[in-house]
C-alpha cells in the first residue's frame, strides 16, 4: 500500500481522504469565523486580488473547486454575469451545504456538485477558467487532481491555485509559533476543534513551494504558469494557461 502524508503523521494513500473529510465536516459551520481569525481577515484580500486579476468575463464558463462555503464563486459569479455559468464544487458535503445555502441566502442559484477534484464530472475543454483556494494542500494525488483541472479547462483557459505556501525566512519564527501554539488554541476556543486546525497547520508545512508547486502544473500540461507572493509568501496565487 502507498502512504502519503497527513499532516506530519503517513498514512495509507486509501485513509487520506476520509480522514480529511472528518476535519471539514468538523469544521464547515465555523469556517468562515476561523477563517477571519486565522488571517486576521486577510484571506478576504487575497481571494479579491485572485478575482481582480483573473481577467474572466461576462459569458465566461467558471469551476471553483473546493469551493467551501463559496467566497469565489460568489464572486465568479458577478465577474460572468447572466450569460456566464459558474460551478460551486467540493468533496465534502458539509463543506458544499453551507457555502450553497449561504449563497442561496444571498439570492444566488448556482450550480453545485458533490466533486473529486481527482475525476471530475464535467466534459475536455468545458471551462475558460477554475478556480482552487486553499483546497490543493488536502488532496491525496495533487498531480492528478491538476492534470484533470488542465483537461476540462479550454485552450487559453487559466488555472488559479490559491494556497498557503513558503513563507519569507524571517518571518519563520513567528509564523511557526503563531500557527502551531495559537491556531489549534483558536480553534478550540471557537470552533471546539484543537486537532483539526493543528491538522491545517501541519498540511500547511507539507504543501509544496511556489517552484515545486510551478513545475508540478507545468508537468500537468500547462504551457505557462506564474506565482505571485503575498503577505511575504503566508500565500502565492499560481496562474497556469493551457496551450
Amino acid at each position: 500500500m502507498s502512504k502519503t502524508h497527513f499532516g506530519f503523521k503517513s498514512v495509507e494513500e486509501t485513509e487520506k481522504a476520509g480522514k480529511v473529510a472528518e476535519v471539514f465536516h468538523s469544521v464547515a459551520q465555523k469556517y468562515d469565523v476561523m477563517n477571519d481569525l486565522m488571517s486576521g481577515g486577510l484571506h478576504r484580500v487575497w481571494k479579491h486580488f485572485t478575482l481582480t486579476t483573473s481577467g474572466v468575463r461576462p459569458g465566461d464558463k467558471v469551476l471553483d473547486i473546493a469551493g467551501g462555503t463559496g467566497d469565489l464563486a460568489r464572486g465568479w459569479s458577478k465577474r460572468v454575469g447572466k450569460s456566464g455559468e459558474v460551478w460551486l464544487t467540493d468533496i465534502n458535503s458539509s463543506m458544499l451545504t453551507v457555502g450553497r445555502d449561504r449563497l442561496l441566502d444571498e439570492g444566488l442559484m448556482l450550480p453545485v456538485s458533490l466533486a473529486d477534484a481527482e475525476k471530475l464530472p464535467f466534459p475536455d475543454n468545458y471551462f475558460n477558467a477554475v478556480s482552487v483556494a486553499f483546497g490543493l494542500r488536502n488532496m491525496t494525488h495533487k498531480d492528478a487532481a491538476l492534470k484533470e483541472m488542465c483537461r476540462v479547462l479550454k485552450p487559453g483557459g487559466k488555472l488559479f491555485v490559491l494556497e498557503f505556501s513558503k513563507v519569507w525566512k524571517p518571518l519563520s519564527p513567528f509564523y511557526d509559533f503563531y500557527s502551531f501554539k495559537a491556531l489549534p488554541v483558536m480553534g478550540k476556543l471557537v470552533a471546539g476543534d484543537a486537532d483539526s486546525y493543528q491538522y491545517l497547520a501541519e498540511s500547511i508545512r507539507m504543501h509544496p513551494d511556489q517552484e515545486t508547486l510551478k513545475q508540478m502544473m507545468l508537468d500537468a500540461g500547462f504551457g505557462r504558469v506564474d506565482y505571485h507572493n503575498m503577505t511575504g509568501g503566508v500565500v502565492a496565487l499560481h496562474k497556469g494557461v493551457k496551450f
